[in-house]
């Protein structure tokens, strides 16, 4: 047997699969905006904190007014905004006329939007081999499909799967949406904690702010709502990110999936190397295979041939019916060297058996094997046949026939049932000849006499039909004057 003196040692690792998606920042977007109300008999859009409290005007680190951050005044009554009293007379005359002021603050939790752009499948294959006392290592993945290691004795080239990924969700038409971590804009890192990593629809989404209830609603939208006093409280505000997040844990409490937090629904959450802020991934749970080549160079690596001792120990052959059935001859063997070695074995017959093809088999030290023939005679006379066997080892193999038996049933050759293209034609003969065979027999009343043991047997002859029977009963009653057949019949 042929291998080799010192085998080398291939270990292949394959990591877990992602789906790996880019990502574009697009802005941010407050987490839940509040609107507030201040009852008060003053409200204009430009009063001062003393008068509107919350609902001042907001201004910019530079000092500047922002635009739309005015509060809106709502009159007081039973059927507005918020229900509120309107006071007495003298409430009135004295301090003035009660009313709301009513503005959208954003609350300090802001979450950076980011639309999901193309996905591509990644995972590395790490390929190491140790031959002598060197090791060499390549990794190989779908970004580089060919490496080779420093040394030169290793080269891994990745072919590609056998088939490609049916489970891989697209995002096409969502946004990914993570908490802020620090300053506004876009991060240099997407952070670890993914517990309120939420995926959502783009048209949840307002990117200018002056759509109403939806993520990203601005100070314009809410002042410039219609019909702002006749409106219920929080109009405008519905839909937010908060909204979603609470809908997500009352599922999580009922172990349930979570529709929208990225957490529960995925695995392995943007565990790919050189994780930024550019991308974003999620674990593949579906296994495929992967067709890998790896190269090996060979001016180190010596062949040795192993040789090792055989020996029969035993042949049988039963005696069995010649032509019928195959006979079997069963050879058992031993390896009785110190090594593991190949062997061949051919079990040559005189003439009237038909050849049989050489096996080879591996046996280890001390092994036994036992291996099998099928023996096919050419004749199906009784005869005896004498066979070698050789291997390393020689035996000679004895074995008898017994002649065929030709009337055995089980050995009777299965006779198709005789037809003719006149098949159809001779049934109707046939049938027709037993009709008129059966209408002479029944005028006749041969059937009757075969089977009636006597004239006057009446059950007998009226179960059969006997009309012969019945003419001659007639015949014989028409002798008998009309006045005296009563008493013969009583």
């Amino acid at each position: 047997m042929r291998t080799l003196r010192v085998p080398p040692v291939i270990t292949i690792n394959k990591s877990a699969a992602y789906a790996l998606y880019e990502l574009t920042y697009i802005r941010d977007v407050a987490y839940k905006p509040q609107e507030f109300y201040v009852q008060t008999r003053k409200c204009a859009r430009d009063a001062g904190a003393d008068v509107v409290k919350i609902c001042e005007r907001l201004r910019d680190e530079n000092g500047h007014i922002i635009e739309h951050t005015q509060p809106t005044c709502c009159p007081c009554g039973d059927q507005r905004r918020v229900p509120s009293s309107c006071g007495n007379f003298f409430d009135k005359l004295v301090k003035g006329k009660a009313n709301t002021a009513h503005c959208l603050r954003l609350t300090d939790d802001w979450f950076h939007v980011f639309g999901i752009g193309q996905r591509s499948i990644g995972f590395s294959i790490r390929i190491e081999v140790k031959m002598n006392s060197k090791t060499s290592e390549v990794i190989v993945g779908p970004e580089n499909r060919t490496a080779i290691s420093n040394d030169k004795i290793l080269k891994g080239n990745l072919v590609g799967d056998y088939v490609g990924y049916t489970d891989i969700p697209s995002f096409d038409d969502f946004y990914l949406v993570i908490p802020r971590q620090g300053v506004p804009g876009q991060p240099e890192n997407l952070g670890s904690d993914f517990t309120m990593w939420m995926l959502l629809e783009r048209v949840r989404f307002t990117l200018d702010g002056v759509e109403c209830n939806k993520i990203g609603v601005g100070y314009e939208a809410f002042n410039t709502q219609p019909d702002f006093c006749a409106a219920p409280f929080w109009s405008c505000l519905h839909n937010q990110l908060w909204n979603f997040w609470d809908a997500d844990q009352n599922r999580i409490s009922r172990n349930q999936v979570p529709l929208y937090c990225v957490q529960g629904r995925f695995e392995r959450i943007n565990q790919h190397p050189n994780a930024g802020s550019h991308a974003f991934s999620i674990g593949i749970t579906e296994v495929l295979n992967t067709n890998l080549l790896v190269e090996l160079r060979a001016d180190d690596i010596e062949y040795v041939y192993q040789r090792s001792p055989g020996k029969i120990l035993g042949i049988t052959a039963p005696t069995f019916e010649a032509l019928t059935q195959f006979g079997t001859a069963t050879i058992t063997t031993k390896n009785i060297g110190e090594v593991e070695a190949s062997y061949s074995l051919t079990f040559d017959c005189s003439s009237g058996v038909s050849q049989m093809e050489e096996q080879f088999y591996i046996m280890k030290p001390t092994e036994v094997v036992t291996r099998s023939f099928k023996l096919y005679p050419t004749t199906d006379q009784a005869a005896r046949y004498v066979c070698m066997l050789s291997e390393v080892d020689r035996a000679e193999c004895q074995f008898t026939t017994t002649a065929t038996v030709l009337d055995n049933g089980s050995q009777i050759p299965f006779q198709p049932p005789k037809t003719n293209i006149n098949g159809f034609f001779g049934s109707i003969e046939e049938l027709w000849n037993k009709f008129w065979t059966f209408l002479a027999d029944l005028i006749s009343g041969k059937n009757c006499r075969r089977k009636c043991s006597g004239f006057f047997d009446f059950s007998c002859h009226i179960q059969y039909i006997c009309i012969s029977w019945m003419l001659m009963f007639g015949l014989f009653l028409a002798i008998f004057p009309t006045g005296t057949l009563p008493c013969i019949l009583a």
